[in-house]
């Protein structure tokens, strides 16, 4: 896709997770690699009124050379793409749930939500929980970048979640499915619920390996 293609693209599912509530105000940001560096939603901007044209471009290096200042949480999306070369995009968002989730106590820092359903598996699989850190801190951006290492999609500590794709659809449709299932997950974490098993996560990370 050209690289006008990849700014309207990206405006369109900005756009589409504002309207569906998946994030507010100007929270949220998503960016694409290109051969030469990577597009980023600038700074302060609402999700739900990318302008293309003014979509930040950052160089090889990661300096902004075009459009709008770019996110102040680009480290995160470079940290990502660091440990991570077969990543094309990164989205983060502020979910309600999936912050809502990053802020319970006693959860499982090694992976956060249980494998409740097959698509969770096969989009998501394990999810670590990343420390606080103030925005901005240099800190998380060596903690995102140890933890992108060994996974595509983590979650950070009253923050929100990252997620790294072979593409903005595959990076977008997996952090749709972590927020549905931080949902899930805070609906039915006092019942008694089942999750898959482990034979049965097993089965599908053989059959679905995520590959990013």
């Amino acid at each position: 896709m050209s690289e006008s293609g990849l700014r309207e693209r990206i405006a369109r599912v900005a756009r589409s997770m504002f309207e569906r509530r998946l994030t507010f105000g100007a929270s949220g940001n998503i960016s694409v690699r290109l051969d030469d560096g990577w597009l980023m939603t600038p700074t302060g901007a609402s999700m739900g009124e990318i302008d293309p044209a003014r979509i930040s471009k950052l160089d090889a290096n990661g300096q902004w050379i075009d459009g709008d200042k770019p996110t102040k949480e680009s480290f995160l999306h470079l940290a990502m793409y660091g440990e991570r070369p077969k990543a094309g995009a990164v989205v983060h968002l502020h979910s309600t749930h999936s912050v809502a989730v990053s802020c319970l106590k006693g959860i499982d820092a090694d992976d956060v939500l249980p494998p409740m359903t097959a698509y969770y598996v096969m989009r998501v699989g394990q999810l670590p929980l990343v420390p606080y850190y103030a925005p901005g801190d240099a800190d998380l951006a060596m903690a995102v970048r140890t933890t992108a290492s060994r996974h595509h999609a983590m979650l950070l500590a009253n923050h929100g979640p990252v997620v790294a794709g072979r593409s903005l659809d595959t990076a977008s449709g997996a952090i749709e499915e972590l927020e549905e299932t931080a949902k899930l997950y805070l609906l039915l974490k006092d019942r008694d619920f089942v999750p898959l098993s482990t034979a049965e996560v097993a089965a599908l990370r053989r059959q679905f390996p995520i590959d990013t």
